[in-house]
C-alpha cells in the first residue's frame, strides 16, 4: 500500500530527432542531472538552473509528488559533420534493417533454421555488392566523369582551371583517385564507432525478452567490405571485368583483382572471420593493386570510343546485374521461410500478421538496391549538368536507371493519387463519422473534422506500407525486365525517352537533396532534422547484414534507462514509469523488459510503463515479427499487471493502439480484443470517462480535438493528431495507473467524487 513517503519518478523519452529538452518535459527550462552530453538526462529547472520538481500527481484522492526527468538521445542520431556522411550509408541501413525483418524461426523446426541461416548468408553478399557498387558509381563520377574526360587535355568542360591540373598526369590521376580512397578510409573507419556504455554493466547482456541483440564485432566483414571497395577502384583502371589487359603482367594483375572479389563475396557467405595479421595483409594487398593500377594507368586515356576510361562502365554493369541476381535469389529462398515462420503468427488476426507474410524484407533489400544505383546515377547526371557539359559520357545502363526511376515515380504519383485522392474519401463517405468519435462526445462542429482526419490516418495505417512495397515490387521487377529488353533485343523503344526524362528529374532531385542535407547537417547542426530522421528510423537495430552502418542507439539507451530505474527503486517509496512518446516507446518498452527480468518480485510492483503515439503495433511489431513477437508482449504486459498504458488517437498517423485491437462499437460501448492483465488475450468492454476518453485494456482514446480547457492543464485546441499528448489531463492519469496507484476519481460539479470506472484492483 502507498504510505505518506510515497512518490513517482517518471522518465519520458522522446521519438523522433527534434524534440526539446523543455518540449519532452513541459517546462519553460531543463537542467542536465545525469548523462555525458550525448545521453542527457535533464529534469526542469528553476531560475538558479537548478533541478526542480515535477508537478504533483493527483491520486488516490491526494497529491503525490513526482519527479520528473526526461531522457535526451537525439546527439546519437544527428549534428555534427561526421554524421553528415551517414546519409550516404541509407541504402546500407535498409540491408542491415532487412536482417531484422527476417521471418520468424518455428522452434524444432531444422529446415527453417537452415533457410534462415541462408537468407541471413544471401543478405551480406547484397549488402557487399551495395558497397561496391556506390565505390564503383563514385568511380564513374571521379575517375571517368572528370578526371579522364573533363579534365582530359583539350576538353572544353571546365574551361576555366588551371592549365597544370590537365597537363601534369599525376595530378590528374590523383584528382581521380584520392576521394574514392579517402571515402573507403572513411567507410572503414564507421564499423568502430558504437554507443553502447563504457560502463562494463551496460555491457552485460540482459537474458531478458525483447532485447536488441548485441551481435558480436564483425572484424572480418568490416575487412571484406573495404578489401572489396579498393578493387572497385582498380578494375577500373584495368579495363574492367569484361576486358583482358593487352600486357601479361597487367593480365596478372587483373586476375589478382578478379580473384580477390570472388574471395570476398564467398567469404561474406560464411561469415569471414580471420585474426588482424590475415585481415591486414588482405587490405596490404588490395591497396597494392590499387597503386599498381594508378601507375600501370597513368596518364588516364582520353581518346578511347566514346571517351573516359570504358573500365568503370564494365564494373558498374556487372555489379548491378549481379545485385539483381542475388535479390532475386533472396526473395526466392525468403518463400519457403516465410511459409514455414507462419505457424508462429497464424492464429492472429490479420491487422497483427507480418506484412506480406513474413516476406517484407525482400521489397526492402530491393529498394535498398534501387536507392542504391539511383543515387549514383543522379549524382552522376546532376554533377554533368552543374559543370555544363552535356558531351560527357556516362554508362549506357545509366539510360535504364533514368528510366526505371522516371517510372518509378509515375507509378508512385498514380498510386499516391488513387489511394489519398479518392481511396480516403471514398472510405469517408462510406463509413460516415466513427462510431468510436460518436461516443466521445466532443460536439458536433467537430465531429466532422476528426472524422475526416480519422479516415485518413486510418487508411495510412493500414495501407500506406502496401503503397512502398508495391512501387519498391514493381521497380525491382521493371528493373528485370529492362535488362533483357536492353541486352537481349539491343534497342529500347522510343517512348522511353518520357520515362527517361522524369527519371533525371527525379534522380537529379534526389541526388541534389541528399547532397543539400548532407552539407546543411555537416554546416548547421540544428538543421538536420530530416537526416536524423531517418537515422533513427534504421539506426534503431544493430549492424548485423552491413557492417558500415551507423551504431544503434538502442544498444545505450534501454541498458542506461533500465539502471536509471534500478537507482530510483533503491529508495523503497519510489515508483517508477517509463513513459516513451513516438520511437521512444519502443526504446521504453525494451527498457521495461529489462528491468522486470533483473528485479526481484517484490519490486516489480513499482515499475510501470506508459507509450504515447507508439507505432509498435501497426509497424514495429508487423514489420519485425521475429524480434516483437505477440507472445512476449504479452507476457510483459502480464508481469505489469496492467500497469502497461498507452494514450492513443485515431487521428494519429503514426502512432495507434498498442495494447488492443479488432475494435468496435456495440450497443453503445467500445469492445475490443487485448492483452488480459493475467496473461493471455481477450475480449475487452470499455465506457467514455466525463473528459471523452476510452479506457479499453491498456489503451486510452483520447477524443480529437480535446474538449475545452478544464483550468487544471494546459490545453491546445484543434485536432492534434501525433502532437502534444501530454497536454492531455489524461496524461496523468494514465501515469497514475502506471505507478499502480488507480485511477483518479473524477470531481462532479458539487465538488464530491465519483468514479465512473471503480477502483483498480491494483491499487498497491
Amino acid at each position: 500500500m502507498p504510505g505518506p513517503d510515497t512518490r513517482v519518478v517518471e522518465i519520458r523519452v522522446p521519438g523522433l530527432v527534434g524534440t526539446s529538452g523543455e518540449s519532452l518535459l513541459d517546462s519553460t527550462s531543463v537542467v542536465d542531472v545525469a548523462g555525458d552530453g550525448i545521453g542527457r538526462l535533464i529534469r526542469p529547472s528553476d531560475r538558479l538552473r537548478r533541478p526542480a520538481p515535477g508537478p504533483v500527481l493527483p491520486a488516490l484522492g491526494r497529491s503525490i509528488p513526482r519527479i520528473l526527468e526526461g531522457y535526451l538521445w537525439s546527439g546519437m542520431t544527428s549534428g555534427g559533420a561526421a554524421k553528415a556522411t551517414w546519409a550516404l550509408l541509407f541504402p546500407f541501413s535498409l540491408a542491415n534493417v532487412a536482417h531484422w525483418m527476417l521471418p520468424p524461426v518455428p522452434e524444432g523446426k531444422r529446415f527453417a533454421a537452415i533457410l534462415g541461416t541462408a537468407c541471413r548468408a544471401i543478405l551480406r553478399v547484397a549488402s557487399l555488392l551495395l558497397t561496391m557498387l556506390l565505390i564503383s558509381q563514385l568511380a564513374v563520377v571521379s575517375l571517368d566523369l572528370f578526371a579522364a574526360q573533363c579534365l582530359a587535355p583539350g576538353s572544353p568542360c571546365l574551361a576555366g582551371a588551371p592549365s597544370f591540373l590537365r597537363d601534369f598526369a599525376p595530378l590528374r590521376t590523383a584528382i581521380g583517385v584520392v576521394p574514392l580512397l579517402a571515402l573507403i578510409f572513411v567507410l572503414d573507419r564507421i564499423p568502430s564507432s558504437d554507443w553502447r556504455s563504457r560502463n562494463r554493466l551496460h555491457r552485460v547482456h540482459s537474458p531478458a525478452p525483447l532485447q536488441p541483440q548485441d551481435m558480436p564485432r564483425t572484424p572480418g566483414l568490416r575487412t571484406l567490405h573495404t578489401v572489396a571497395a579498393l578493387t572497385c577502384v582498380a578494375l577500373p583502371l584495368l579495363g574492367g571485368p569484361f576486358r583482358l589487359p593487352t600486357t601479361t603482367f597487367d593480365l596478372v594483375v587483373w586476375i589478382c583483382a578478379l580473384t580477390l572479389v570472388l574471395a570476398a563475396l564467398v567469404a561474406s557467405t560464411v561469415g569471414f572471420s580471420a585474426g588482424p595479421v590475415i585481415r591486414g595483409g588482405l587490405i596490404a594487398l588490395a591497396v597494392a593493386l590499387v597503386g599498381i593500377a594508378v601507375v600501370r594507368r597513368t596518364p588516364l586515356p582520353a581518346g578511347l570510343p566514346g571517351g573516359g576510361l570504358g573500365g568503370a562502365d564494365g564494373t558498374v554493369e556487372a555489379l548491378g546485374a549481379a545485385m539483381v541476381v542475388v535479390t532475386a535469389l533472396f526473395a526466392l529462398m525468403l518463400v519457403p521461410a516465410a511459409l514455414l515462420g507462419r505457424s508462429t503468427w497464424k492464429h492472429l488476426p490479420h491487422r497483427l500478421r507480418p506484412w506480406l507474410g513474413g516476406w517484407a524484407a525482400a521489397p526492402v533489400v530491393a529498394l535498398a538496391g534501387l536507392l542504391g544505383g539511383g543515387f549514383g546515377a543522379g549524382l552522376a547526371v546532376a554533377l554533368r549538368q552543374l559543370v555544363g557539359a552535356s558531351d560527357l559520357r556516362l554508362p549506357d545502363t545509366y539510360v535504364l536507371v533514368t528510366v526505371l526511376w522516371g517510372a518509378g515515380l509515375a507509378l508512385a504519383v498514380v498510386l499516391g493519387i488513387l489511394g489519398f485522392a479518392v481511396a480516403v474519401p471514398l472510405r469517408r463517405l462510406r463509413r460516415g463519422v466513427p462510431k468510436i468519435v460518436a461516443l466521445m462526445e466532443i460536439g458536433k462542429e467537430q465531429e466532422e473534422e476528426a472524422a475526416r482526419v480519422w479516415a485518413r490516418a486510418s487508411w495510412e495505417r493500414k495501407h500506406l506500407h502496401h503503397l512502398a512495397l508495391v512501387v519498391a515490387l514493381a521497380m525491382a521487377a521493371g528493373g528485370g525486365a529492362l535488362l533483357v529488353l536492353r541486352f537481349g533485343f539491343g534497342q529500347l523503344p522510343g517512348w522511353f525517352s518520357t520515362l527517361s526524362a522524369i527519371g533525371v528529374f527525379a534522380l537529379g532531385a534526389l541526388a541534389a537533396g541528399l547532397l543539400r542535407v548532407v552539407f546543411a547537417a555537416a554546416t548547421t547542426p540544428k538543421r538536420s532534422r530530416h537526416l536524423g530522421a531517418l537515422a533513427d528510423l534504421v539506426c534503431f537495430w544493430p549492424r548485423a547484414a552491413h557492417p558500415t552502418v551507423p551504431p544503434s542507439y538502442a544498444l545505450r539507451v534501454v541498458p542506461e534507462l533500465a539502471d536509471r530505474v534500478k537507482e530510483h527503486l533503491a529508495d523503497p517509496g519510489t515508483r517508477v514509469v517509463l513513459s516513451g512518446y513516438n520511437l521512444g516507446s519502443l526504446l521504453t518498452v525494451l527498457a521495461a523488459a529489462r528491468v522486470i527480468a533483473d528485479l526481484p518480485p517484490e519490486d516489480r510492483d513499482r515499475v510501470g510503463l506508459l507509450t504515447a503515439g507508439s507505432p509498435l503495433q501497426w509497424g514495429y511489431q508487423r514489420a519485425f515479427p521475429a524480434m516483437l513477437p505477440q507472445a512476449q508482449l504479452s507476457d510483459l504486459y502480464k508481469d505489469l499487471d496492467g500497469r502497461w498504458r498507452a494514450l492513443c488517437r485515431g487521428t494519429d498517423i503514426f502512432g495507434g493502439g498498442v495494447t488492443t485491437w479488432r475494435h468496435r462499437v456495440v450497443a453503445g460501448k467500445l469492445l475490443g480484443d487485448g492483452y488480459l492483465p493475467g496473461g493471455g488475450t481477450g475480449p475487452l468492454a470499455a465506457e467514455a470517462d466525463e473528459q471523452g476518453v476510452l479506457v479499453l485494456g491498456g489503451d486510452h482514446w483520447l477524443p480529437d480535438p480535446m474538449r475545452g480547457p478544464t483550468g487544471r492543464h494546459r490545453w491546445a485546441p484543434g485536432v492534434l493528431k501525433h502532437t502534444d499528448y501530454v497536454v492531455d489531463a489524461e496524461w496523468d492519469n494514465a501515469v497514475a495507473m502506471a505507478a499502480g496507484l488507480g485511477r483518479p476519481r473524477p470531481t462532479n460539479p458539487r465538488g464530491e467524487q465519483g468514479s465512473l470506472f471503480g477502483d483498480f484492483p491494483q491499487m498497491r
